[in-house]
């Protein structure tokens, strides 16, 4: 019998198993696991790598990881993880923080550019072949207020202020940061959103973040504003943007999350004015899965080694926060 220390990879599917695993060789007992029978996989094991990032099947199959030390998500978000026993437990959780931020950012910049330079108007106009002129935004001096101060968020609001936007970030408490500066209020995001050309959330989904951007919010919103959601879907309240959308009171919404994922064939979101929908994708960069995977490889030996692991969530928090380092497995 092996004395390695156990390894589980959920996968979606037996032919999803995740590359670059080869490094750990002779260092893991590895053993993949579906849905289906992560029960018996999980027996035993001290690691456990959720390639299967949307999955919710550990929750099902707790009372079989008595010896689980530490696992891992190949996701920013850990929202369709968490649930309250493994809050409560010593189970070390890290994620796959600063793999998406730039992808992210640079997503969020298109869509910005998108809506300025009414490029998907061009577009309807060429399929159409009508030559009509029209005039177009500056960015330069545009407002945009970016909810979410984590990496991802970091990133949006630098590369947006690095073609002349006025950028504001909000977080979960006023403050003053060192890279950000001046912090503002989540819970008033409101009261800062007069005169603002671009709210964008790339916040996690958290009890404080659920249903943050409601009609209060959105009404705040001049009707020339729009809105990129690149967080969690039930971050927003998604009947209220749409009523926005649909009374004219927004100037569209460009969409890669909604709270039941894929998006129905009958979801209003497909038809609703001046909405792009993308189906989350914005930080699937060519070569994603790569990285994701060389990440866990890079943070397995870390945790062989007994080093501190990197990317350590704050489970009551349900983000990575500060630099990223906490508990560590026993």
């Amino acid at each position: 019998m092996s004395t390695l220390p156990v390894l589980v990879v959920l996968c979606a599917s037996p032919d999803d198993a995740p590359p670059h695993l080869a490094a750990l060789s002779g260092r893991v007992d590895l053993r993949t696991a579906t849905e289906a029978d992560l029960g018996e996989a999980v027996r035993g094991a001290r690691a456990l790598f959720l390639w299967d990032f949307f999955s919710g099947a550990l929750r099902d199959v707790w009372e079989h990881c008595g010896d689980l030390q530490w696992i891992h998500v190949a996701a920013a978000g850990v929202d369709t993880l968490l649930f309250d026993e493994l809050r409560g437990s010593d189970v070390v959780v890290t994620n796959a923080r600063g793999v998406f931020d730039r992808p992210i950012a640079e997503y969020v910049l298109a869509a910005v550019l998108a809506h300025a330079k009414r490029l998907h108007e061009s577009s309807a106009l060429q399929r159409r072949r009508e030559w009509r002129h029209r005039e177009t935004r500056s960015l330069r001096g545009a407002r945009a207020v970016v909810v979410g101060t984590g990496g991802i968020g970091r990133e949006t609001a630098r590369l947006l202020g690095a073609v002349g936007m006025d950028v504001s970030v909000a977080g979960s408490h006023a403050r003053t940061d060192p890279e950000l500066g001046k912090v503002l209020d989540s819970g008033r995001l409101r009261e800062h959103l007069g005169g603002v050309d671009y709210l964008v959330n790339a916040a996690p989904l958290t009890d404080r973040t659920r249903g943050l951007l409601d009609a209060e919010v959105l009404a705040a919103l001049p009707s020339t504003a729009h809105v990129i959601n690149v967080g969690r879907g039930p971050t927003v309240v998604e009947d209220d943007l749409l009523a926005a959308l649909r009374e004219g009171r927004l100037d569209g919404a460009t969409l890669d999350v909604f709270a039941t994922e894929p998006l129905p064939e009958d979801s209003p979101f497909w038809d609703a004015p001046g909405v792009v929908v993308s189906p989350h994708m914005s930080g699937d960069v060519l070569g994603w899965r790569d990285t994701l995977a060389e990440q866990f490889v890079a943070n397995a030996r870390r945790w062989l080694d007994a080093e501190p692991l990197e990317n350590v969530v704050d489970k009551r928090r349900g983000y990575v926060p500060g630099g990223g380092t906490g508990p560590q497995p026993g």
